[in-house]
Parts: C-alpha cells; structure tokens; sequence
C-alpha cells in the first residue's frame, strides 16, 4: 500500500476510472508499453486528430512509469496549448501477453529497454497491431534475422511498423539534404577514403540533462548495455539513418552486398558513485552493472567511432556521451557532406551560439538560385556571405526544439497508419541497412 500511494497521487490528475474504450474504427487508439523511456511521453506531448485520447498503458509498478505519469499529468494541466489524454492503466506480472490478448487499440508505442525491443514487437506485428517504436528496434547483429522478420510481416498484414527518427525533421538537416541532392550546386556525392571521408558526422549526447523542464532520472539499467546498447547501437541509430536519408534517399541499398565496415572503436564514459548517485537517485552501483566498475567508477561504454563505405563513399562516424553540456549548449550533431563541386556543413559549436547552423562552400550563384527557390517553402531563408563560403540563415519558426520532433514524426506516422501503401519503399532498405551497420560497428569494436 506505501508504494502504492504515490502511484495513485500521479494517476488521478492524468485519468479518471477505467473505461471501454471508445469504438471508433476511424481513430488511432494508443497503448503504450512499459513506458522506460522519456520519449514515451513526449509522444504524447500533443493531441492528434483522429486519435483517441483514452490511452492503455500497460506497465510493471516502478519509478519509470512515475515518471511517465508525472509527465503526461504536466502536459494535461500546462497553462498553453494543455493535452487532455485519459489514461487507463494496467499493471502486475504478465502485463505485456495481457496487453497482446485484450487488443485495447490499434497502435502499440515501444519506448524503453532494447534488448528484448523486436521480440515484442514482431509479437505485437504478429497480434496485428501497427508499431511505433523508439529507437533503437534491435542492438544486436545476431537480431538482424528478427528486424527482417518484423518488416515482412508488417508489409504483408498491412500493417505500419515505424522507426521514430526525430532528427530527420531539424531544419539544418533538412536543409542540408535539399542541397546534397541539387546536383547544380553539389555536384556528385564525393567517395573520399578512410584518411579523408566524403562523409563525417559528430553526435555529442549528455547523461545529465532536463527535458521538458524535468529533470531527467535516468533508470539504473540505462547504463548496462547489454540492455541500453553502446552507443553506436542506441543513439548512433540516428545518425546513421542522416547518412543514409542525406546521400541516399531514393537508393534501395542492399546491406549485404553494398556496406563495408572499414574499422570500429569503443571506450567508456567514466562515472562517479555520486554522479551516479546523482543521474539515477540510486544509492550504489547495482549488481548487473559489477562488470563494468572498476576502481569505484563505472565504465559506460557508451563511445563509438566508425569508418565504412556505402557503395564505395566513405564515412566517418563519432558517437560520444559526456557528463553535461556546457553552460547554454545542449546535445549536438555536426556533419559534412562533400560532392564534386561543393560541401555542406553543419556546425554547432561556440561560433554558433551551440546550435545547428548550415554552412555552404564555395558560394556560388546556383546556391543562390537554389537558396530562393527554397524560399517558396520556407519564407525568410537567406544567404549570408562568409567569404568563401555562405552561411544559410534560418528564420526562428523554423527551429523546433528536440521534444516537438516526436509530434512531428507520430503525425507522419499517422498518415501512414491512414495509408500503408504510403510508406515509401526506400525505408524498409534503409532500416536494415542502418542496424546491419550499428550492430555490425559494436561487433567489430568489441573485436578491436
């Protein structure tokens, strides 16, 4: 009853008593499943058209799924623009088959531990749900064989299983894809070699952060990559899928047959017991995490760097995890992608006031072309002069904050659930191209 009392304190401003759900065959009805992960409720940090806001949650009682409540109760009760979701909540052993045999919705969200991520997805497929899931689906080579299985299945049952790629809708890199894939301005994808990449991209995350104006509590098994995956598997998902997005939209790629892995390296992020103490509110490391502690500090394994080839271009890859970001900074991403007649850069440096911006060289009067007719989507968009080089300015509006990427793509999942047949080809490909790489990367690194 003690643990309970909390629980229920979160549970009554989020939802009134259990219900049936609303019988609509038109509208997404939601069910989330054990909800380990912020990115749950950032799903949820909007309302949807034709999407009930009675939601199941199906969840083991614990600190994570306290935070998903506290979460969802702050987006029902903001001053602007407040959510009005209905949460019905199911908890105890077998929560996950309960959830398979009572078909409470329509759409399954996954959003927390990873290593046992497709088995549940491929049954959710199986039980005829659609999917969406948080990256990353699969952090393991040997469950390349299951990703497949869970493509097949949601093709052949019509059914929508969709990869949250939230850094696909950052205006830089929009951007950045529009002027790769203008020939009169970029030229021809460079292929580079291992001393000089056509493609490098940075990722920088930080294990200390506030999200949504809540500071995060990261679960203990966060750190145990056996369950999270390093960090090329986890958060490298991402920028693998903005190589593949950027330089090969509209490619099937074949993973077998056009992906070479060059080289791949791993190493830890060191943590104290009190910074640990500090991220998790756990006392003491746990025991599932002795075999990464050594001389009082944990070894997250959480660093990757990657070199390898798509159809001969070479690319260069950094995931990295620090302590915190520096004051006014916050997460990055910067990458350069080169062609035969230019390169487009984003950088997010100290220059930048640490945030994304979108560099261009040389400049060139068919950049300027480009550049206004890009204005007809996005009014405001200029080129400012760098010497050498342009800087492409970007209006504010245009700049959505990382928790409104997740709105952004569940609407674009959304319009796939209306049409499945909508849902372009190239992202099957792309799926299994960009784990072959991220599990193949931790297999080589560990071998290094």
């Amino acid at each position: 009853m003690i643990r309970l009392l909390p629980l229920l304190f979160l549970i009554l401003p989020v939802a009134a008593c259990r219900m049936a759900p609303r019988e609509n065959s038109g509208e997404a009805r939601l069910v989330i499943v054990e909800p380990g992960h912020y990115h749950a409720a950032l799903i949820q940090a909007e309302m949807y058209p034709r999407v009930s806001p009675r939601v199941k949650v199906y969840a083991p009682l614990g600190p994570e799924l306290d935070d998903y409540l506290n979460r969802v109760r702050l987006f029902n009760s903001r001053q602007q623009n407040p959510t009005r979701w209905e949460l019905d909540i199911h908890t105890g052993p077998g929560f996950f088959e309960r959830m398979l045999g009572e078909r409470a919705g329509n759409v399954v969200v996954f959003a927390g531990r990873n290593r046992e991520k497709i088995g549940r997805i491929v049954q959710s497929l199986n039980a005829g749900y659609n999917v969406l899931a948080d990256k990353p689906w699969i952090i393991a080579s040997a469950d390349l064989g299951k990703l497949a299985a869970a493509l097949e299945t949601a093709e052949k049952q019509g059914l929508t299983g969709y990869d949250v790629m939230t850094e696909r809708h950052e205006i830089t890199s929009i951007l950045q894809k529009e002027i790769v894939n203008t020939p009169e301005v970029f030229g021809a994808l460079a292929q580079g070699s291992r001393e000089q990449p056509a493609i490098k991209a940075r990722s920088i995350h930080h294990l200390k952060k506030t999200v949504a104006g809540v500071p995060l509590l990261r679960p203990a098994w966060f750190f145990n990559i056996g369950e999270t995956g390093e960090g090329i598997a986890d958060v490298g998902t991402h920028v693998v899928d903005l190589v593949q997005w950027t330089a090969f939209p509209r490619d099937l790629v074949d993973y077998r047959t056009d992906i070479r892995l060059l080289s791949a390296r791993r190493w830890p992020t060191l943590l104290s017991r009190a910074q640990f103490r500090e991220v998790t509110g756990k006392p003491d490391f746990p025991a599932d995490l002795a075999p990464w502690v050594k001389d009082g500090r944990l070894e997250y394994f959480s660093n990757t760097a990657v070199s390898y080839t798509v159809r001969g271009v070479h690319a260069q890859l950094d995931i990295l995890w620090n302590w915190e970001a520096p004051p006014a900074s916050g997460d990055v991403y910067e990458a350069v992608f080169r062609g035969t007649l230019a390169a487009a850069e984003i950088r997010q440096g100290r220059a930048e006031n640490f945030r994304p911006e979108l560099y261009v060289r040389p400049d060139s009067p068919a950049l300027r072309k480009k550049v206004e007719a890009l204005q007809q989507r996005w009014p405001g968009l200029r080129v400012e002069a760098r010497g050498e080089e342009a800087h492409l300015v970007i209006p504010d509006q245009y700049r959505v904050s990382h928790e409104a990427h997740f709105a952004q793509v569940t609407r674009l999942f959304l319009g796939y659930l209306e049409n499945p047949r909508s849902l372009p080809r190239w992202e099957k490909s792309n799926m299994m191209v960009k784990y072959y790489i991220c599990t193949r990367a931790v297999d080589l690194a560990r071998g290094n």
